[in-house]
């Protein structure tokens, strides 16, 4: 089904969504040294914060289908980054240990719900290229918040005020959508499709619903697990400096970045399922690339990977409602959110265990394995969806 832009209002209202989701992602990784000094903490304190909030983001994600039928998605966007503004506000203010770590459960329960509910509503209203933007634009936020970070710990400014402005950056949030609360809800355009919102049991009744879920899971493992440990493979087992590695890293993560961007002008002229099954072919080649050679070719393999991957978290996003039917897909998103969150949590673990195991140069050969799986997975997903959807693969 081709969508229609929406209002440009609403639509630059997402655009700012989507950027304030990013803002406080990466935050605690510049924040941490001075919040462990703080508390008097080890090293290890940053996990239990990380795992509070992971858990919070994957449970809120998954029950979000459930609730957007119930209060609608304008009203749980306005409760979300309300949620999101008072834990970061409790960030600021928490005076001991015991007080900072519910606030992670606070900021992942509202983030998770921010990012199924506006997915979900972007991919019922908004044509494919503009979620490649959006999802651009949480790559900005995600920028753009550990940046503002440095500069105020760089003025000699505690975390905390770093905490307060970002806290202030999700309460307009909060305020936009509930001053826009209507215009978010489905409009007669939409309910012409026929969709009658079903349970959540239903959902996971479905074939094509599960896919997506294990294709979600892998797909932001293979990202967030080369990312999260390019660095140290190219430092410590091929010799890089610390700063040509950094760089490669740098440019990994900006060629995601880049990739949604560009990708977004094409992607209606090749059409979505087109570019998917492209992307999963260079990105397996990328990651052979990175696998197969220790020099500048499987460096650039390394970039190949990140900007084939750039584009297929928001089209497959995008292509939920007419892969699993508009009565499943608010569920649909919620548990893919939810999986992806999940996702990005264990396999970059995965292939921590892994390198404990053996040694760090087989942590490139399994991140060419998991690309091997996206896109195989992909294959099948499409398999299962050619004869009901045919017409709007091509």
């Amino acid at each position: 089904m081709r969508l229609k832009t929406p209002p440009l209002p609403l639509l630059a209202l997402s655009y700012l969504a989507f950027i304030s989701l990013g803002l406080p992602d990466t935050v605690i990784g510049v924040a941490w040294p001075s919040i462990r000094d703080r508390f008097g903490l080890s090293q290890a304190g940053l996990g239990a914060v990380l795992t509070v909030g992971v858990v919070g983001y994957a449970v809120s994600s998954i029950l979000a289908g459930r609730i957007v039928v119930r209060l609608g998605v304008g009203r749980l966007l306005a409760a979300s980054s309300a949620f999101v503004a008072v834990g970061l506000c409790g960030y600021a203010s928490a005076s001991r240990w015991a007080q900072f770590v519910p606030m992670a459960a606070l900021i992942g329960l509202g983030s998770g719900a921010i990012d199924a509910s506006l997915n979900g509503w972007a991919a019922r209203h908004i044509p494919v290229r503009h979620v490649n933007w959006l999802h651009a634009c949480w790559s900005v936020g995600a920028t753009a918040g550990p940046a503002m970070m440095t500069a105020v710990l760089a003025h000699g400014v505690s975390y905390q005020v770093g905490y307060l402005l970002l806290a202030c950056a999700l309460g307009a949030m909060a305020l936009a959508f509930a001053v826009t609360r209507r215009a978010w809800e489905d409009d007669g355009a939409a309910a012409g499709t026929g969709a009658v919102h079903a349970s959540a049991e239903e959902a996971l009744r479905n074939g094509r619903v599960w896919l997506q879920i294990i294709l979600f899971f892998v797909y932001t493992g293979l990202e967030a697990g080369t990312g999260q440990w390019c660095f140290t493979l190219l430092r410590e087992a091929r010799g890089l400096d610390i700063e040509a590695a950094g760089a490669w890293t740098a440019a990994y993560w900006g060629s995601i970045l880049g990739g949604r961007v560009v990708l977004g002008f094409v992607v209606d002229r090749l059409g979505p399922d087109r570019l998917l099954r492209g992307a999963t072919l260079t990105a397996l080649a990328g990651a052979v690339l990175f696998a197969s050679s220790g020099g500048a070719l499987g460096r650039l393999g390394l970039v190949l990977l990140g900007a084939s991957l750039a584009p297929m978290f928001p089209t497959l996003m995008s292509r939920t409602p007419d892969r699993v039917g508009h009565h499943l897909a608010p569920h649909a998103v919620g548990f893919q959110v939810g999986a992806a969150t999940l996702g990005s949590a264990a396999v970059p673990s995965l292939f921590g265990l892994l390198a404990a195991a053996t040694d760090l140069r087989s942590i490139a050969a399994a991140v060419a394995a998991v690309a091997m799986l996206l896109l195989a997975l992909h294959e099948a997903l499409l398999a299962a969806t050619r004869p009901v959807d045919a017409a709007s693969s091509r």
